[in-house]
């Protein structure tokens, strides 16, 4: 919550007595406020267990050029579906300083409640887009890294420090139309190499394992 003050005016504050005292001044006189008990942010809020402030914030509108991409490194997105992998994949992007992600349109929605709460207050610095990503990725001229499975061992690669970097769903990993796309396949081998192991890495640690290749080159 703190980080989003920093970044975004709410239009609306609802918190516990006990937060008002520390964060009354991070608070600009326009916001509308209320002070609540316990017992009514049980009733609003979605969690179990919630903290002690609730907000309004309006969501906010970036405009993406794709030319970005051949000065950064992105991300994109290619039909993520889980609300969890959505929020955790954001946070990663912020740790490891990718300040856009792109998303095809059949992406969760990043403002799912459960997806804003994953996120850890990375929306307050990482720029989420959606758009027809095939469309989008057909018209760049930049590096467009994937996972596959038919992919090169990531570690012996070599790897640029711009471009796309595509996710693709849980179930299915990335779209036929995507897949076409792709400039360079990626594989994040399991150890010891030639031994059964899990079919597959979850989508958010396999971003985050991917990532870290990158950023590890570029020190």
């Amino acid at each position: 919550m703190g980080e989003l003050l920093a970044t975004m005016q709410p239009a609306y504050i609802a918190a516990l007595p006990e937060w008002w005292k520390g964060n009354m001044k991070m608070v600009k006189q326009n916001c509308e406020t209320d002070t609540i008990t316990p017992e009514e942010l049980q009733k609003t809020s979605l969690l179990r267990t919630p903290q002690q402030v609730i907000a309004l914030f309006p969501i906010p509108q970036y405009n993406f050029d794709v030319e970005i991409a051949q000065q950064e490194l992105c991300l994109a997105l290619d039909g993520v579906q889980d609300p969890g992998n959505m929020g955790t994949i954001l946070r990663i992007a912020d740790w490891f300083g990718i300040h856009n992600v792109v998303c095809s349109e059949d992406t969760v929605d990043v403002y799912n409640p459960k997806t804003v709460q994953a996120t850890m207050g990375a929306l307050a610095r990482v720029k989420v887009h959606y758009t027809n990503l095939t469309e989008m990725l057909s018209q760049c001229n930049t590096h467009i890294y994937g996972t596959l499975l038919d992919g090169k061992n990531i570690y012996e690669q070599e790897l640029d420090q711009y471009g796309f970097i595509v996710m693709g769903n849980e179930g299915n990993g990335l779209s036929q139309a995507i897949r076409s796309l792709v400039t360079q396949k990626l594989y994040i081998p399991n150890y010891p190499r030639g031994t059964q192991t899990t079919e597959s890495l979850n989508v958010a640690i396999a971003t985050s394992i991917v990532c870290s290749e990158f950023r590890r080159r570029q020190q």
